[in-house]
C-alpha cells in the first residue's frame, strides 16, 4: 500500500494521514523522504526469501516522500538512494550512483557501489516485536542518509550520516564523472581490492577484520554508521514495536 509523492504541504498532510492509518491498524510502515536539492531514486532490495517492496525502486523529487507497509511478518532488506539517473533515448534507464542493472524498478536487484545503505530486520524477536535498523557506509557513500524511528520502545536512536562526505572525500577514494565531478566516495575495499580492506579470506573474522585509515574517514565523520564488515554489531539497533521507520536523504 503506497502513498505517492506530492508537493511539500500536501506531502506533510499525507504523512499525518499515513500516521493515523498506521496507528489505527497497529502496523509498522516505512517512509522514505528526500530533502536533497535534487531528485533521488530510492531502491529497495529484500534479503533472500523476502518479498520485493514497491517494485524495488521509484523516483523521489526534492521535498517529497513515499510511505508504504512492509509485510506484517518478518522482513529484512536494504534501502539506498540512486543519484544522477536518467532515461536514455533508446528506452534504457541508468544512474550515476547506486544503479541496479539499468532498471527504474530494481525488482530485487542490488545496487552498484559506492552507496550509502539503510539496513532493516523487521518483526523479529517474538512477542517483543523487534525491528532492527542501521546505516552502513561499508560499501562507501553517495548521499547523506539517516533512519528515524517513531513511537518505538527501548533503544531507538536516530542513526546515520548527515554529513556530505563528497566535499571531504580523500582524493584516492573519490568516484568522479568524466567531467571531474565527485559523485561518490569509495570504501577502501573498492578502491584497493585487497583481502585486508575487504575483510576476505584470512581477514574474514571479527578478530582479523579491523578498521583501516579508509574506514576511519567515514567513522570520524559519521560515528553511528557501520564502516567495515565486522564493525560493532551494536550499531544495529533493536527497537520494539515502532509505528514508523523513516529513511531521510539529506536530513
Amino acid at each position: 500500500m503506497a502513498k505517492t509523492s506530492l508537493p511539500l504541504t500536501a506531502s506533510f498532510l499525507l504523512l499525518l494521514i499515513s500516521s493515523a492509518v498506521a496507528a489505527d491498524t497497529g502496523r509498522l510502515f516505512l517512509t522514505v523522504v528526500n530533502h536533497c536539492p535534487f531528485t533521488v531514486w530510492p531502491a529497495i532490495q529484500p534479503n533472500a526469501g523476502h518479498p520485493v517492496l514497491e517494485k524495488g525502486g521509484f523516483a523521489l523529487p526534492t521535498n517529497t516522500h513515499r510511505s508504504f507497509f512492509p509485510p506484517s511478518a518478518h522482513w529484512s532488506g536494504r534501502i539506498w538512494g540512486r543519484t544522477g539517473c536518467y532515461h536514455h533515448r533508446d528506452g534504457k534507464f541508468s544512474c550515476v550512483t547506486g544503479d541496479c542493472g539499468n532498471r527504474f524498478e530494481c525488482n530485487g536487484l542490488g545496487g552498484a557501489t559506492p552507496a550509502s545503505l539503510a539496513q532493516f530486520d523487521l518483526h523479529h524477536g517474538g512477542h517483543r516485536d523487534l525491528s532492527s535498523y542501521g546505516v552502513s557506509l561499508v560499501d562507501g557513500f553517495n548521499v547523506p542518509m539517516t533512519v528515524t524511528p517513531h513511537e518505538g520502545r527501548g533503544v531507538c536512536p536516530v542513526v546515520g550520516c548527515r554529513e556530505d562526505l563528497l566535499k571531504t572525500c580523500p582524493s584516492h577514494l573519490q568516484l568522479k564523472t568524466h567531467g571531474g565531478h565527485v559523485v561518490a566516495c569509495k570504501s577502501g575495499c573498492e578502491a584497493f581490492r585487497t583481502d585486508e580492506f575487504c575483510c576476505r579470506n584470512h581477514y574474514n573474522s571479527a578478530q582479523t577484520c579491523r578498521a583501516s585509515s579508509h574506514s576511519l574517514f567515514f567513522k570520524h565523520a559519521c560515528p553511528s554508521t557501520m564502516t567495515f564488515a565486522h564493525d560493532s554489531p551494536s550499531l544495529m539497533h533493536d527497537c520494539s514495536s515502532p509505528k514508523e521507520l523513516k529513511v531521510i536523504f539529506c536530513h
